[in-house]
């Protein structure tokens, strides 16, 4: 007899997209006013671009071991719930920071449990559904993501007119909370599935089937054109401040950043499903390539509003892809028994290639001007996307 085909749209998706939706709010009520909350403690100019740096790498070495620890005990709801309650404790550190390395320290340790929480999470999750429909849970759940990074900005900024910044630091705290409670009372964990992988971190590694290992090289060439989107803010306000000031330029870049996360939260699901229907690889493909256009058309874009808001819904569309179809790709060709350091691996791919292009790209922005480092990006993008493809042929011609 046929086994049954297990429903896709379960407590277990359910309940991640509503904890990513909350914890999203809550720090996402942080990034968007980080700039200027620098600015208020007299930070250097360099000190916004180490602190995502640093961020960034933190996390992903933090996905890597949490994968790895989850696998090796078998506590991937435990360990996913600590990443979140961590996250949750951010906002507070902020609150309190009297100087820019406090920042660094409350956003280190924040994107600590950003990046432990993350692969026992996905490991949950695609372990919850067929693998037919794994582009449509990860669709929806990274729409739970950014719909909270679009409410976040936006209750931030009917807070900042009767309040403090830190008051509305303090204030995400109940966000951040409720995704913790959230994850552990509404995610199930299956039983007698993702058991504890008796193997060592090395052979663990070693243990990913060669399939998973070549698509990671895609990632990390890809990855590295694709800078920190906050550093589009920073491109936004600069170019902006000469023609509509400082303050408009600052309102401009926030709602720019809000036009790039609606783009993403209302691509994410259907990505997910083109993936599940056209081929998972093949639409991916097709979001590096709107990448690569999107950064050249950084570089032919006038400084002006419109064409910008277009860019970053652009923006918002290539990482709505990449987001979704990285993380269906990986659920499907991580090895079962070890899925969460699977995740851990694509998240470090990804991490280091962030960190390697938001330190290029903003460095060539401060030697040689803003279309040289975009110029960078697409041709690293395109060499991304080529490997992406060649992969995906010698798959097929297998």
């Amino acid at each position: 007899m046929a086994r049954k085909r297990a429903q896709w749209l379960n407590s277990t998706v359910i309940g991640a997209t509503i904890t990513s939706f909350l914890s999203d709010t809550s720090h996402e009520v942080v990034t968007v006013f980080l700039p200027s909350f620098l600015l208020m403690l007299g930070a250097p100019v360099y000190a916004l671009g180490l602190i995502e740096g640093v961020s960034d790498a933190i996390s992903s070495f933090a996905k890597l071991g949490g994968g790895w620890l989850a696998d090796k005990t078998g506590k991937h709801k435990e360990i996913s719930t600590l990443g979140y309650c961590m996250t949750a404790v951010f906002p507070a550190m902020l609150a309190v920071a009297a100087s820019w390395p406090m920042v660094l320290f409350g956003r280190v340790f924040g994107w600590f449990g950003r990046g432990l929480r993350g692969p026992p999470r996905d490991a949950i999750l695609s372990d919850s559904v067929d693998k037919r429909d794994l582009g449509k849970a990860f669709g929806l759940h990274r729409a739970g993501d950014t719909l909270g990074a679009i409410s976040g900005p936006m209750i931030a900024m009917l807070l900042i007119t009767s309040i403090s910044l830190r008051e509305v630091f303090w204030l995400s705290l109940i966000p951040g909370v409720m995704a913790a409670l959230a994850f552990w009372f509404l995610v199930r964990q299956k039983k007698g599935k993702l058991s504890p992988a008796k193997k060592s971190f090395s052979l663990s590694l070693d243990g990913q089937p060669g399939t998973f290992k070549s698509f990671l090289v895609a990632i990390l060439a890809f990855g590295i054109a694709d800078f920190s989107h906050t550093l589009l803010i920073f491109f936004a306000v600069a170019t902006l401040s000469p023609s509509m000031g400082a303050v408009g330029a600052a309102a401009a870049g926030a709602g720019l950043y809000l036009v790039r996360n609606i783009a993403y939260a209302l691509l994410c699901y259907p990505f997910g499903w083109m993936g599940d229907r056209f081929g998972r690889r093949n639409v991916l493909a097709a979001g590096y390539a709107l990448a690569v256009l999107t950064f050249i058309g950084f570089i032919l874009s006038p400084p002006s509003l419109i064409p910008y808001a277009v860019l970053f819904a652009m923006a918002g569309a290539f990482i709505a892809a990449e987001d979704t179809l990285e993380g269906a790709i990986a659920g499907e060709l991580a090895d079962k028994s070890r899925r969460a350091l699977g995740f851990g691996m694509l998240a470090t791919a990804n991490g280091i290639g962030d960190f390697i292009s938001s330190a290029v790209v903003s460095g060539i922005w401060a030697i040689a001007g803003f279309r040289a480092g975009f110029a960078f990006s697409a041709i690293v993008g395109a060499i991304g996307t080529v490997i992406l493809i060649g992969g995906s042929t010698l798959k097929e011609n297998k």
